[in-house]
């Protein structure tokens, strides 16, 4: 499955880059981005068709990776806090050095 997650179009309109994200493994991300290689001729003249354009942009597919990196982050995260619940409370068991709460 291939979702389109941004385009960015410069000032003058003469390039655009398309950036997608591909869900599966890292063989079908290089598969897709290939066919959307090829197909950027299509997709140039579809543009051109569909928005009346006298120039019509330039086209550049990039992967985009913000998802797997995401989720990459959220997995460190609830790694981290899994850890900090299974470990003993430290802090509770041995007063930290320097501390005065035991010199009353």
């Amino acid at each position: 499955m291939v979702s389109v997650t941004e385009v960015e179009v410069s000032g003058d309109l003469q390039h655009a880059r398309i950036f997608v994200s591909v869900y599966g493994t890292e063989e079908a991300q290089k598969e897709t981005m290939a066919a959307l290689t090829a197909a950027t001729g299509f997709v140039r003249h579809q543009l051109g068709q569909r928005l009346g354009l006298r120039r019509v942009p330039e086209v550049l597919f990039k992967l985009d990776q913000s998802f797997e990196r995401g989720l990459r982050i959220l997995s460190l995260l609830n790694h981290i806090e899994q850890e900090r619940q299974q470990k003993p409370q430290e802090s509770e068991e041995f007063p930290e050095e320097g501390s005065t709460d035991d010199l009353d």
